[in-house]
């Protein structure tokens, strides 16, 4: 049996550490027929890569790329000249069998990636069957044009080089993250990311969900997911599992179905979600989502302006957010907040009206991340409007540097100095370029939890220990 050894060149872990769930999937579509070995690289940060390659000796390498930058405008953290140095370029020297790439940000950026890695072949959106396809071709010899959305080096490409197929995710084997890494060092600040879905029918102007995922949901069955996460809970004890879909509550009535698919279970467990939708938010959900297991949400209306709102396409409006908003206090949801500042039609008025948002509806004890620019991706909308009004040219590579958004009514240097402003006068309001806690501070918050055995969300115990240090004039 022919071996295949997956790389994992992510190691940002910032807010959290988290694990390779689509490494995960893939190398469980391919166990049945390939001898599959993942290198997780989140800890590990390619210091035992080439010594675990060697000793697997595989006939083909995979890497995931995940992130590009990590779209913080006044960071503007590059991650791909790390991933070449610490992990592709070591390999290339030790052995010259076939490179592969894959991953969200490869999938962004296909062309860019090909040439300043020169690797050999490259997967653009879901690899699960496109992977296995290839992998079969270059054991056989066989013609590998007919396999949609594969790369090859040196090859010219056309813009539509990339088909969304949309392929059943029910029938993926689901077989759990910790059976392909070591999943012992997530469990303090990680989670066990859970795929209820891929694809979103929504029309965000920024988002990559579409491009990548395809602009209609595609939904596992309830009853499989919660048996995923009950086997995992036997497998692995107290750990907290989080739903890392696009919006956890689309479409209407699926999340509710996940939570009394749970609460059947009667497992003890923590459940925390990425982003919910304020259109479809009631009582029901909340009250099942408290009673299934959540301890933490994430709110990600990115304005509470109504102009901006509407020019984001979001899909809901600044009444919806505060039911939303009043829902969270009413069953008193931990919640991360995010906004964005700067999109198309973002003045000084659109930025106050979601500071009053945050001011009236918003529990001081939650968090609100304030990020200034919104990151300009190609084949979005937000891009054909950045081309429009003239801040960017036709087919111009969005790549490096990356580029941003910023409102012609409101620019950079104004955005900066508001959100700064705010957030000297509310201790949960953070600006993007201060996500990243000083170790000092991360330090105090794992003894603080530790001695007084603290099960609170993270991010509680951060501001806790924020609004200490502005008191005490440490920030």
């Amino acid at each position: 049996m022919k071996k295949v050894f997956l790389i994992n060149t992510n190691t940002e872990k910032s807010p959290y550490p988290v694990p390779p769930l689509g490494l995960c999937l893939l190398a469980s579509s391919l166990d049945d027929n390939y001898n599959v070995k993942i290198y997780d690289g989140v800890f590990d940060e390619g210091t035992h890569l080439i010594s675990e390659l060697l000793t697997f000796d595989p006939d083909y390498i995979g890497f995931s790329i995940r992130n590009i930058d990590d779209i913080v405008a006044d960071r503007q953290v590059f991650y791909v000249d790390k991933i070449i140095s610490d992990f592709i370029e070591p390999v290339k020297k030790v052995t010259s069998v076939p490179i592969i790439l894959g991953g969200s940000g490869f999938s962004i950026f296909p062309e860019e990636l090909m040439v300043r890695t020169s690797a050999d072949y490259g997967i653009i959106g879901e690899a699960e069957e496109s992977f296995r396809y290839l992998l079969k071709c270059l054991d056989n010899g066989g013609d590998i044009s007919h396999i949609p959305n594969i790369i090859v080096a040196n090859s010219k490409t056309s813009e539509n080089i990339f088909q969304y197929i949309y392929r059943d995710i029910a029938k993926l084997k689901f077989s759990g993250i910790d059976r392909h890494i070591d999943f012992r060092p997530y469990v303090q600040r990680g989670a066990y990311s859970i795929q209820t879905k891929r694809g979103c029918s929504h029309g965000c102007i920024y988002c990559t969900y579409p491009v990548l995922e395809g602009n209609r949901f595609r939904m596992r069955s309830p009853v499989g997911i919660a048996d995923e996460i009950e086997e995992a809970h036997k497998r692995l004890g107290e750990i907290m599992f989080e739903f890392v879909d696009s919006t956890f509550n689309d479409p209407e009535g699926h999340a509710e179905a996940i939570c009394r698919e749970i609460i059947k279970k009667k497992i003890k467990i923590r459940l925390r979600t990425m982003g919910i939708n304020p259109r479809h938010t009631s009582e029901e959900l909340f009250n099942l989502m408290r009673e299934a297991g959540f301890t933490q949400i994430d709110a990600t209306p990115d304005s509470a302006s109504s102009t901006v709102l509407e020019k984001l396409d979001k899909g809901f409006n600044r009444e919806e957010i505060e039911k939303m908003a009043l829902l969270i206090r009413k069953f008193d949801l931990p919640t991360m907040w995010f906004f964005l500042f700067g999109g198309p039609g973002e003045d000084e008025q659109t930025f106050r009206e979601t500071i009053d948002f945050i001011d009236k509806f918003v529990n001081p004890d939650d968090l609100v991340y304030m990020t200034a620019g919104l990151r300009i991706y190609p084949k979005t909308p937000l891009y054909s409007i950045a081309v429009d009004e003239g801040k960017i040219k036709p087919g111009q590579s969005v790549f490096y540097p990356p580029v941003f958004y910023f409102s012609g009514t409101m620019e950079k240097p104004r955005i900066d100095h508001l959100i700064k402003e705010a957030s000297k006068t509310r201790p949960n309001c953070i600006p993007a370029i201060e996500t990243s806690p000083p170790p000092e501070m991360m330090k105090e918050a794992i003894e603080l939890r530790t001695n007084k055995n603290l099960n609170e969300p993270m991010f509680r115990t951060m501001l806790r220990i924020r609004k200490d240090w502005m008191k005490k004039g440490l920030l």
